[in-house]
Order: structure tokens, then sequence, then C-alpha cells
């Protein structure tokens, strides 16, 4: 069965309509599993962070770079979520009302619990055509003082 000439090409064009909506469709549909697979480690680095902190010396510059999985090759580079670095982890020590304590060294009878947020963090969208960057938000896990680096035998740092 032969084509009538005007039609020559038609078949071409609806494909390349359709496989190009199927495709921007399935990049979506990863991309959406990427950002749930960057939001889970992020929660999970907050938790890391709070858990080392919370047996750590107080305000041990590791805390951070454990917190972001970083590896001991590169320090400072997340090996989980790109872009993550140890400035956008931030440590605070709070007193039992939750206030935050200004300088928990001095202060160090009054630590109550250990925070860790992950805060700033950049995504970049990789769906064609909807190229974005946003900002991500906040995360924080809460967790009691344990020794913060203090045991019977003297201070351990991470």
């Amino acid at each position: 069965m032969k084509l009538p000439t005007r039609q020559r090409g038609l078949a071409v064009v609806e494909f390349s309509l359709v496989a190009t909506t199927a495709l921007v469709a399935v990049i979506g549909l990863i991309e959406i599993g990427r950002v749930f697979f960057t939001l889970n480690a992020l929660e999970e680095a907050t938790r890391r962070g709070a858990r080392v902190a919370a047996v750590c010396a107080v305000n041990d510059a590791q805390i951070a770079n454990i917190a972001i999985f970083s590896t001991s090759g590169t320090p400072g580079v997340s090996s989980l979520v790109g872009g993550l670095t140890p400035s956008n982890v931030v440590v605070e020590y709070l007193n039992d009302n939750g206030t935050v304590l200004a300088d928990p060294i001095a202060n160090y009878g009054n630590i109550a619990y250990v925070r860790v947020r992950i805060a700033n963090l950049q995504h970049r969208l990789l769906i064609p055509i909807f190229f974005r960057t946003f900002t991500l938000p906040a995360f924080a896990t809460t967790l009691p003082r344990e020794s913060l680096g203090v045991y019977p035998t003297g201070v351990s740092t991470c």
C-alpha cells in the first residue's frame, strides 16, 4: 500500500514529537528519583553528623567531613552527594532549653544536646529544557550529648 505523496514524512514528524515528549518524561522520572535520593542522603548525613558530634570532642573539624561521607583520600568532598561540602554542615551545641550555646567550650557543662544541620545546598536539575538550580531545604538532627570526646582515659578526637 502506497502513501499519498502529501503524507510522506509525516510519520517521522509524529515520531519525533512523541519520542521527544517520552524522552523528557523518562528523564524527568529519573531526575525525581535522583532528587529523592539526594534528600534521603542529606537526612542520613545529618543523622551521621549528630551521632559523631555527640561522641567527638567539641568543635572537632572532622565532624563535618564524617557527616558528608568524605573519603579519607579527598577530605572535604562528599562521596555521596555532589556539591555537598563541610561548609554546608553546621554543628550546634544546645543547652537544656534548646538554646544554641554561642561558646560551647566555655559552657561545656551546659551542653545537653548536639544538633547538626545541612544548609544552603544547591541542587541542579538535569532535565532537558528545564535546567534549574534551587536551594534544598535545611535538614537537621538533634541528639542528646554523650561523651563529647571525654573518656576515663583522656580526651579523644574523631
